[in-house]
């Protein structure tokens, strides 16, 4: 942190850990055996495209990289563009294991590349016992994770269940390093997946 950010009041973050994202293989499996809580067999990793030939190329990379490996593991790969101008590369495969190493793929490579600040966040999408939609999101600028519940009608009735986000932050806890100020807790509606 320089002089200038700490009279700001600035600070800077530090990057995070590559290894956060792969947290969500070992989490899930208290989620499962303790709670009931399943994958829905899908992922999905947002970032903001760039309309420039070699970023269109990277992501075109990736998606066949994705479609190669998805041969072996039976994983599939397709691409949503949202109304907010963000690109969602959904992955899905009824593996939590291979759905992670997909997302860290892109991931990778977008960083390695030089466009890991157009990164947003990776979603992980589970159910309840009931069957109601449980998100978990990491975000990349902050190197955490989160749970989002929506619970209206519709995916895009914009309704959430705090109260079950805050349970399902004390039962991850210790197995995902989870965002520490609630308020960074975005809502994702309409997730594709």
């Amino acid at each position: 942190m320089g002089l200038f950010d700490a009279i700001g009041g600035r600070r800077k973050l530090k990057a995070p850990a590559p290894d956060r994202l792969f947290a969500i293989t070992t989490a899930y499996v208290g989620l499962e055996s303790a709670h009931g809580i399943t994958t829905r067999g899908s992922a999905a990793i947002v970032f903001q495209p760039l309309a420039t030939g070699d970023f269109e190329q990277i992501v075109a990379d990736m998606e066949a990289v994705l479609r190669g490996t998805g041969e072996e593991t039976g994983s599939t790969v397709e691409t949503h563009d949202d109304a907010f101008g963000y690109r969602w590369m959904v992955i899905r495969d009824p593996d939590v294991d291979d759905l992670a190493v997909g997302i860290n793929a892109v991931s990778d490579q977008l960083e390695l590349d030089g466009f890991g600040d157009r990164l947003l966040c990776a979603v992980f999408a589970f159910q309840d016992a009931k069957g109601a939609p449980i998100y978990f999101i990491y975000n990349y600028k902050r190197g955490a994770w989160y749970p989002f519940s929506p619970t209206g009608p519709t995916p895009d009735a914009q309704q959430r269940s705090t109260e079950q986000e805050l349970r399902l932050r004390a039962i991850v806890g210790a197995e995902l390093p989870i965002e520490p100020e609630v308020s960074r807790w975005f809502p994702l509606w309409g997730i594709p997946i």
